[in-house]
């Protein structure tokens, strides 16, 4: 490896102390050590807002690894590349010269190259009588060697926070949308905002309150300034939930609320969601006649509330779900899909009811790949719903809480 005592740039260019920092680093380049020169080029490009570099600068930069013929570099190669700024205008996509010395001193600026001028600013190798380079002029690109770990932390990071930034963002779009309709679902229903249905039901304080808080979103924001926005959204979600399941087990006190209860709190949150609750007394008086199937009418379960436990059934609607005539059609339209025979579907529809048959299609369609065979568990729960082992309560709010919980890990 050629050793290089530092040099002062040719002509007018100044030498700065970064610029001395720069050849010391690149002095001290292992012998042993081999670096990737794309994925390490890969890793700058990641890096670029940390290292103050342009995406024009890392043009001219990949342009410059181009000259050197190898695709490793090494602590044993000499690692000057000397093309001129015609060639290298060239393989910068005809990069006018200006322009290329502009981005040439930000690269040396940034401490990612080193600047070997001859004595009179030209760029060259001189060979010894083997024909081997004996002594280069231009620019050396050791110093991506000598910080491949600090540039490849510095990717890692920019990475890292680059996700951070999306997940927030994420977890922004879902609380809107999930509040935006519960608000309307609560609008629709009639559910009062008080607890103990005390009072007039003013949603229109829980949308200001709504606005207020997404009214303060920048328009370009950073993870920081996101962070708190999304607590303050994800604690007014959870609040307009409870307000609605609340309303929801007021309006059927003749629900189990043990069963619902003990479902909830004993389930794994990281397990798929359990559709068939089991109620242990309706099998230990299986010697007894079987109850009769309930079933539930429109009135039940809002609309909105179903939507909100199950929207991705919205997507297979004509137009917008805004009613039970709407949301039936749509369930059929998904039960062909699903692949439910017919006879399925009307023994469901016989057995549970045309509404809670239609809201079991939406909770299979929401579970996806959880589910095998989606008619053979509809029949299985149209058996369990003959013995009066079947209740919706109970699917309903394990679906809205398994909502919840993917909302707060994202």
């Amino acid at each position: 490896m050629q050793s290089h005592p530092p040099t002062t740039p040719f002509g007018r260019r100044s030498l700065t102390l970064a610029h001395v920092a720069s050849q010391m680093v690149a002095a001290t380049r292992p012998p042993e050590k081999v670096v990737h020169k794309w994925k390490i080029y890969q890793a700058i490009c990641t890096a670029r807002p940390r290292l103050g570099v342009s995406e024009r600068s890392l043009s001219v930069l990949n342009a410059l690894l181009t000259f050197h013929p190898e695709t490793a570099l090494t602590g044993e190669q000499d690692l000057i590349v000397f093309p001129s700024n015609r060639l290298l205008s060239l393989r910068a996509h005809g990069m006018p010269a200006s322009t290329l010395r502009r981005h040439l001193a930000v690269l040396v600026d940034a401490g990612l190259i080193v600047r070997r001028d001859s004595p009179n600013g030209k760029r060259f190798a001189r060979k010894d009588d083997d024909g081997e380079i004996e002594l280069a002029f231009g620019f050396d690109l050791s110093p991506l060697v000598v910080r491949s770990e600090e540039l490849e932390s510095l990717a890692a990071a920019v990475e890292a926070e680059a996700r951070a930034l999306r997940l927030v963002r994420e977890r922004i779009t879902l609380c809107r949308r999930d509040i935006a309709k519960m608000i309307e679902t609560g609008v629709e229903e009639g559910v009062p905002t008080r607890r103990g249905g005390q009072g007039p039901a003013d949603w229109q304080e829980v949308h200001a309150a709504f606005r207020s808080i997404v009214d303060q979103i920048p328009r370009t924001a950073t993870r920081q300034q996101l962070e708190p926005i999304a607590e303050e959204l994800s604690q007014l979600a959870d609040d307009v939930l409870n307000l609605l399941e609340t309303h929801i087990k007021s309006k059927n006190p003749s629900a189990n609320e043990s069963h619902s209860e003990r479902h909830i709190q004993n389930s794994n949150p990281e397990a798929p969601i359990d559709l068939e609750p089991v109620f242990r007394e309706g099998r230990a008086a299986g010697a007894e006649p079987g109850p009769q199937p309930s079933r539930v009418g429109e009135g039940a379960y809002p609309l909105g509330m179903v939507l909100s436990a199950c929207p991705d059934i919205v997507d297979y609607a004509k137009g917008r779900v805004s009613n039970w005539r709407d949301f039936l059609a749509t369930a059929a339209v998904v039960r062909s899909m699903l692949g439910i025979s017919p006879s399925a579907w009307e023994e469901a529809q016989k057995v549970m009811g045309e509404v809670p048959a239609a809201i079991v299609v939406a909770c299979i369609l929401q579970r996806g790949t959880a589910i095998n065979s989606a008619g053979g568990y509809l029949r299985g729960l149209t058996r369990k719903a003959e013995v009066g082992e079947f209740s919706l309560g109970p699917i309903l709010m394990a679906q809205i809480n398994s909502r919840r919980r993917d909302k707060q890990r994202a």
